[in-house]
């Protein structure tokens, strides 16, 4: 009788350190802070500008060479680059006022003989 008691005392006395252990690594896990954060998706239209009131100016002094062009956009316009030489890769940065207004200098200028193509790059 006395082994039982014995026996269930350290059975006790084990199951008390084993439940006081427990709660101490409960008490010092870390915990995480996750704030709320936004996620989604949307879609938009994107729809080409028309391109009017083009003119085309000549170098003063060589009037052989288109020195800048004008034109306006359908749209208002953040960036705008052109080009008039269809076998060309640069395209020249232009100006915009009034977000619609756009006037792209060349340089250097372009001879008239190898414009070919007005090409338009555009984004609001």
């Amino acid at each position: 009788m006395m082994r039982i008691l014995i026996s269930r005392s350290r059975f006790l006395s084990a199951l008390i350190v084993a439940a006081a252990l427990a709660a101490g690594a409960y008490a010092f896990t870390a915990s995480n802070t996750v704030p709320a954060s936004n996620a989604g998706s949307g879609s938009g239209t994107i729809s080409g500008y028309t391109v009017s009131a083009i003119a085309y100016q000549l170098n003063a002094t060589t009037p052989s060479n288109v020195d800048s062009v004008t034109f306006t956009l359908s749209a208002t316009a953040a960036t705008a680059k052109a080009k008039i030489v269809s076998g060309s890769t640069t395209y020249t940065a232009c100006s915009i006022a009034s977000g619609v207004n756009v006037t792209c200098d060349f340089s250097p200028d372009i001879a008239i003989t190898t414009a070919d193509q007005l090409s338009v790059i555009a984004a609001s």
